[in-house]
């Protein structure tokens, strides 16, 4: 049986991982306070309702959240350009050849549950994989809309001037209903991003043995030495 020699490597920066685990946190958040706020529960108490105020804070901990959420989303943009080659923005540029190659060899053992029977280096990724590149783009986009329509809703009932930026989106959708519709798909597309995040990780870590789910919390992967031989000698797959 054929041995092989693996090198620890730093992917993921402190910084990332930070990201990734807040953003984590407030969409867990934002998720079931979404839902709340969507679809008040009926409360029976005899309490006085002047002492009673669960909505309250249920909208305050959900406007909290979006503010973790947005400021988090300007850091991360901010660490495309401070971050390593694995969090650059270079490591996101679709137009190149070596994209797609990974793109459909990614396709092929996750989609279709394939091998490939010659490995081929340029196919490799250290960091995100091409296909989870797209994924983010589009998730990235959808978080856009996600905020916009999130701040155009709490313009109204905010003093703040940053919420207000936003005021143009209600009339501009015609309306608080469509505005609401469009946040609440969004929310869904985030649920079902993160049910297939989780289950590609985990099948991947199980699949490569290269520490895919600790390399979120200690920011190691573990890479074959020939692999990265190689890659020093392919200059074009050095962001991916």
């Amino acid at each position: 049986m054929k041995t092989r020699s693996f090198k620890r490597v730093m992917v993921w920066e402190l910084p990332i991982r930070i990201f990734h685990w807040l953003n984590v946190l407030s969409i867990i958040v934002l998720s079931v306070t979404g839902f709340l706020i969507a679809d008040p529960p009926a409360l029976m108490s005899n309490q006085e309702a002047t002492h009673m105020h669960f909505f309250g804070y249920i909208r305050f901990i959900h406007f909290v959240a979006a503010y973790v959420f947005f400021f988090v989303m300007i850091m991360r943009i901010y660490w495309l350009f401070a971050g390593n080659r694995f969090a650059s923005w270079r490591a996101f540029w679709p137009f190149r050849k070596v994209f797609w190659r990974n793109f459909w060899h990614v396709m092929k053992i996750d989609v279709l549950l394939q091998n490939e029977k010659v490995e081929d280096v340029t196919k490799i990724s250290i960091g995100h994989n091409s296909v989870a590149k797209l994924s983010y783009i589009a998730m990235f986009l959808i978080a856009v809309v996600m905020v916009i329509t999130g701040f155009g809703l709490y313009a109204d009932m905010s003093t703040w001037w940053l919420p207000k930026l936003f005021d143009w989106v209600v009339p501009f959708f015609g309306g608080d209903y469509l505005v609401r519709t469009i946040h609440h798909v969004c929310m869904w597309l985030f649920i079902f991003f993160t049910m297939v995040h989780v289950y590609l990780v985990m099948y991947h870590d199980w699949l490569e043995g290269r520490g895919e789910v600790s390399s979120m919390f200690g920011g190691y992967k573990f890479v074959r030495d020939d692999r990265l031989r190689k890659e020093d000698k392919v200059k074009e797959i050095d962001t991916l």
